[in-house]
């Protein structure tokens, strides 16, 4: 994210962020580049979704930016993702750190 945005809402390099809309909410490490525009937040494609629960809205703890976008395709043609850009708001992560929930598999299954 632009230094300067980071700045405004007292986030450092390093620092641990929620980055949330009305879809769902992640937890990322805030990387500081004046390279970015101003309002411009990046996160990577990759991560494993990691909700803390199993409740709808839940945060996810490992950063997957699929819980943010919507889940329809481009075109019907492509069916290639459209998620490429969504509306979100950022705040410094406050309180204690969740666990990381990605690598344990599912918190119920049922046979």
């Amino acid at each position: 994210m632009n230094p300067a945005d980071a700045k405004a809402k007292g986030i450092k390099d390093g620092d641990l962020v929620r980055v949330f809309n009305d879809r769902g909410q992640l937890l990322a490490g805030a990387v500081l580049d004046a390279g970015y525009a101003p309002g411009v937040i990046r996160i990577e494609e990759g991560a494993w979704y990691g909700p803390l629960s199993e409740k709808e809205g839940a945060i996810d703890t490992y950063g997957d930016p699929n819980t943010l976008t919507q889940d329809i395709p481009a075109s019907e043609l492509s069916q290639a993702t459209s998620a490429n850009t969504c509306l979100v708001d950022f705040e410094k992560f406050t309180g204690e750190v969740p666990p990381v929930t990605a690598f344990g598999g599912p918190m119920i299954v049922e046979a």
